[in-house]
C-alpha cells in the first residue's frame, strides 16, 4: 500500500532522464527481502496459527517502508528496478495483509473492504491516467499521512484478535490508527480527482 506508487503520469524530461536499471544495488536487495516476508507472513498466520507473530513481522515490513528509498539515496544507488520493486513490494505486502486479516476473520469485512476499494480505484486511476499521457503529479501529504496510520492499523488489529496478554490494548490502538486512516485515505482519494483532471488538460 505504497501511496507513493500512486504518483500517476510522466513527463517527457522524467521519461529523459531515467535512472539505470542497476539490479544489483543494497536498496534492491532490501526490497527483495520485504517481498521475500510476505508468504512467510501468510505461513505464519495460516500454517501455524500465529497471529501474533505475523503482527509483528507485518508491523517490521510497515515500519521499514522508508528504509528501501533511504539507502538508495544514501548510497546514490537510484535504480529503474528500484522505483518499480519497491512500490510493488510494498502494495503486494498491504493487499496481503488485508486480504489475509479479512479471511483470517482479525479485521472486520467492512474496514476491509473499505481499504480495497479505495486501493483499486486509485490503483485504477493511476493506470488509467498513465495510459490517456497525464503528466505526473505529486501524492498529497494527506494520502501519505492515511497510508501511515493504516499500515500501523492492520499490524494492531491482528495482535488485538492473538490470544495474549495485552490484546485488548493492541486492538484499541488498531482503532485509533485505522478509523483516522481510513477516513483520511478516502479523503485523500477525492482530492485526486481535480489534480487528475487538471492533468488531463495538460497533456501534450
Amino acid at each position: 500500500m505504497a501511496e507513493g506508487g500512486y504518483a500517476l503520469g510522466m513527463s517527457d524530461t522524467e521519461a529523459e532522464t531515467r535512472a539505470p536499471w542497476r539490479p544489483w544495488t543494497w536498496p534492491n536487495a532490501f526490497s527483495f527481502g520485504r517481498l521475500l516476508c510476505i508468504p512467510v507472513f501468510v505461513w505464519l498466520l495460516f500454517s501455524q496459527d500465529d497471529r501474533f507473530g505475523a503482527a509483528l513481522l507485518l508491523a517490521a515490513l510497515g515500519a521499514t517502508d522508508w528504509v528501501d528509498g533511504w539507502l538508495a539515496r544514501r548510497f546514490d544507488q537510484v535504480s529503474e528496478l528500484g522505483k518499480v520493486l519497491d512500490p510493488t513490494a510494498d502494495r503486494l505486502m498491504m493487499l496481503t495483509a488485508v486480504i489475509s486479516t479479512w479471511i483470517d476473520g482479525s479485521v472486520p469485512v467492512w474496514f476491509a473492504a473499505l481499504t480495497l476499494l479505495r486501493e483499486g480505484l486509485v490503483s485504477l486511476a493511476a493506470i488509467g491516467l498513465g495510459l490517456l499521457g497525464a503528466p505526473r503529479f505529486d501524492v498529497t501529504w494527506w494520502g501519505k499521512t492515511g497510508t501511515f496510520f493504516l499500515m500501523f492499523a492492520y499490524p494492531f488489529l491482528l495482535g488485538g484478535a492473538a490470544d495474549i496478554a495485552g490484546a485488548d490494548i493492541l486492538r484499541a490502538l488498531g482503532w485509533l490508527c485505522g478509523i483516522p486512516g481510513l477516513a483520511i485515505s478516502w479523503y485523500a482519494a477525492a482530492g485526486y480527482v481535480p489534480m487528475a483532471r487538471r492533468a488531463l488538460g495538460e497533456r501534450s
